[in-house]
């Protein structure tokens, strides 16, 4: 079954971030770290840990062990249990897979994975445990395993120190991140090549999808929307794109979908069926200079936030006013992950970073924006990701 797997990181990858982990793990005398994801578009602890992801809203449980081989529970036949001692070319790192037909969708089979982890953690008698992401897990199992270990184990909150060294990549997943990066350029150009009036919305995004599926994009999503000049044309999904776009409008893109390996990256542009008009040229100078702005004040050791109000003084400055979106933040097998570049976010910016940068506004007279991804160097952002030129584009 090995040769299966699309696009596996290295057994070398895997061992790095474990190692990382567990020297994490001792710091804190945590004896296990406790996640649960259930899709593969912000769901990537699962996939960090195990090289394998959580997908179609079914839960996917990792016990990460400071000293034995992971347990997972999964989607499975009731009760069985299989014993792979680490040793699976599929399953790498794992001990034991446990399986149980339980479903986000049916209520009372909330309790069937929690049963599984909290019966696993007594059988070892551990002292303190931590969670992953608990906000994210279903308040069932996090209220089973609080009250199943009350008085024995002492549960942590891992999230912080993890997050910080899964922002930070290595060469091996950044070298997945221009694949995703390139892989995005090519859609954008095929799409480019292929649009045309009489497309409904929802057409040009199953273009960009279906570009991506046969390019080895694993998941994503494509946003994007129509209108005539003078109207917005926003970023809706599938739902809302039931428009057919006409000779002489304009089309809003935004393709981020995961690259070969699970990596995200995303880009954004927009393309003008005839010529752009003076409102939607000025407006997209304005957010690429606003995307060069904040380029200019990422560095490493500098506070995200920092350059969050930097942003905000840049648009208001022009009359836009604070950003009340996520215009930046991190990216890896999340589609959105940590460092958000906003107010509240306590992370400082650090080398190895993956950013997408998306600076955008709105009027009911358009719908500005710019999407590109960066690597944060040793001295800041490096080149742009993204080789798609930065403009609108005139059909």
């Amino acid at each position: 079954m090995s040769d299966r797997r699309l696009n596996p990181i290295s057994d070398a990858e895997l061992e790095r971030r474990w190692k990382a982990i567990r020297a994490g793990m001792a710091e804190r005398g945590i004896d296990a770290l406790v996640m649960q994801n259930n899709n593969d578009w912000l769901g990537g602890y699962v996939k960090w840990f195990t090289d394998f992801p959580a997908y179609n809203g079914y839960p996917r449980t990792v016990i990460f062990h400071a000293n034995d081989a992971m347990t997972v529970i999964d989607m499975g036949p009731a009760g069985v249990a299989r014993n792979f001692d680490g040793q699976n070319k599929i399953h790498r790192g794992v001990g034991e897979l446990l399986c149980t037909p339980a479903f986000t969708s049916i209520a009372y089979t909330d309790g069937y994975q929690g049963e599984l982890a909290l019966g696993e953690l007594r059988r070892r008698g551990y002292k303190r445990v931590g969670m992953l992401g608990a906000g994210a897990i279903p308040h069932r199992f996090v209220v089973q395993l609080e009250q199943g270990l009350a008085g024995k184990t002492e549960i942590v909150a891992a999230t912080e120190w993890v997050d910080a060294i899964k922002a930070v990549k290595s060469d091996e997943e950044m070298i997945l991140i221009r694949r995703c990066a390139e892989m995005q350029d090519e859609i954008f150009a095929r799409v480019y090549r292929k649009i045309k009036p009489g497309m409904r919305d929802n057409e040009v995004t199953a273009l960009a999808q279906y570009e991506g599926r046969v390019l080895g994009s694993e998941q994503g999503l494509f946003l994007g929307s129509s209108a005539p000049l003078g109207q917005a044309s926003s970023f809706v999904d599938r739902y809302l794109q039931g428009r057919t776009l006409q000779e002489g409008e304009h089309f809003s893109l935004l393709i981020e979908n995961a690259g070969p390996g699970g990596m995200y990256t995303e880009i954004a542009r927009t393309m003008v069926f005839g010529k752009a008009s003076n409102e939607v040229i000025d407006g997209f100078e304005t957010v690429r200079e606003a995307q060069n702005h904040t380029l200019s004040k990422i560095k490493p050791g500098v506070l995200a936030r920092d350059v969050a109000y930097a942003h905000d003084e840049f648009m208001t400055a022009r009359g836009f006013g604070k950003e009340k979106r996520l215009y930046a933040h991190g990216q890896g097998y999340d589609l959105v992950e940590r460092p958000l570049i906003r107010e509240d976010e306590t992370m400082t910016l650090a080398a190895g970073m993956n950013l997408a940068v998306h600076p955008g506004f709105e009027s009911a007279s358009l719908f500005a924006v710019i999407c590109d991804n960066y690597i944060i160097g040793a001295d800041g952002p490096g080149e742009c990701l993204h080789k798609t030129p930065k403009k609108v584009f005139e059909l």
